[in-house]
C-alpha cells in the first residue's frame, strides 16, 4: 500500500460560496410553518466536499479538516491521501474545471508524508472534529415524542433521554450524575478508537455548537465538537487504518480527520 501523505492548501471562501450558489451545493434547508422548504445557510463542508471530488476525483482527499483565517475569506485545509503532491497536482491538471483554480491554489499545496510504522505504546496528542451521534438500533420513545429506528441522535441527547426520559432537566441531571458533555463525547471517541488506540486521561472538549448541516435531500441538526487530548497507540496498523478513514459519521463532509499533535501532557 502507497505511503499516507498529509496534504494542505488554501481555499478562498468567497470563491468557494459562488460557485456552490451556482451549483446548489452547501445549502442547508429547513421547513417553513406551511412545509415548504427555506434556506437556513450555508454548509461549507458539503462545498468543499464537491470541489476536491471534481477536481482530483471521490474519495481521493479525505478525510480532511477546513480551519478558516480571522478575517473569513481564506481557509487552511489540511486532509490525507495516499497520492504525493506532484500527483495531485497532475490530476488538477489534467481533470479540474477552469474555475477551481481560483477556489483553491494548488501550487501553494504542502505536502509530508506520514510515518509508516507508529510504535506500539507510542503517547501521541491529538486533535479531532467530530459529529458524535450514533444511529439507534431501536425506538427511542421520549416525553415528547418518538426518534425512529435508524435515526441519527446526538450521543449526550441518546443517554440523556435513556437516563432522564420525562426530558425535565435532562442536561442538569446529566451533570448531577457526574456525565457531562464532555465525558460522553470522550467516551463516544474512546468506543471508535478501541483496538487501535486508548485516551488518556484529560481529554477535553473544546469546542461545541449545533449545527445544521446540508446534505443531498435532507439537512440535519447535530453536535460539532473539537476534542483535544493524548492517546496511546495499541495497534500500530489499526492506527494507520484510522487516519486514513477517519472517524465517526460525516468524515467526507469536514469531520473524523484526526490530526496528530506532540503530546499535551508528559
Amino acid at each position: 500500500m502507497s505511503a499516507l501523505h498529509l496534504i494542505c492548501f488554501p481555499i478562498s471562501l468567497p470563491q468557494l460560496g459562488r460557485w456552490a450558489a451556482q451549483r446548489n451545493y452547501g445549502f442547508t434547508l429547513r421547513r417553513g410553518p406551511k412545509g415548504q422548504e427555506r434556506g437556513a445557510g450555508f454548509d461549507e463542508g458539503r462545498a468543499i466536499h464537491h470541489l476536491l471530488a471534481e477536481t482530483l476525483g471521490p474519495g481521493v482527499l479525505q478525510p480532511f479538516r477546513q480551519f478558516v483565517a480571522p478575517d473569513g475569506k481564506q481557509s487552511q485545509v489540511y486532509v490525507y491521501s495516499r497520492l504525493d503532491a506532484a500527483a495531485l497536482r497532475d490530476a488538477a491538471n489534467s481533470h479540474a474545471l477552469p474555475e477551481a483554480s481560483t477556489i483553491c491554489d494548488l501550487t501553494q499545496l504542502g505536502a509530508k508524508v506520514m510515518p509508516e510504522q507508529w510504535r506500539s505504546g507510542r503517547r501521541l496528542g491529538f486533535e479531532i472534529r467530530v459529529r458524535p451521534v450514533s444511529r439507534l438500533l431501536k425506538p427511542l420513545t421520549v416525553a415528547d415524542g418518538t426518534f425512529p429506528k435508524g435515526a441519527e441522535v446526538d450521543a449526550f441527547l441518546i443517554e440523556a433521554l435513556r437516563s432522564f426520559p420525562t426530558g425535565e432537566a435532562a442536561e442538569a441531571s446529566m451533570l448531577k450524575a457526574g456525565r457531562s458533555r464532555e465525558a460522553v463525547y470522550r467516551d463516544w471517541l474512546a468506543l471508535r478508537l478501541k483496538g487501535a488506540a486508548t485516551l488518556q486521561p484529560g481529554v477535553r472538549l473544546t469546542r461545541f455548537q449545533r449545527l445544521r448541516a446540508a446534505r443531498k435531500s435532507y439537512s440535519p441538526d447535530g453536535p460539532d465538537a473539537v476534542l483535544q487530548g493524548d492517546l496511546i497507540v495499541d495497534d500500530p496498523a489499526g492506527f494507520q487504518k484510522l487516519l486514513s478513514q477517519g472517524i465517526g459519521r460525516h468524515k467526507t463532509y469536514g469531520y473524523g480527520m484526526l490530526l496528530v499533535r506532540p503530546p499535551w501532557s508528559h
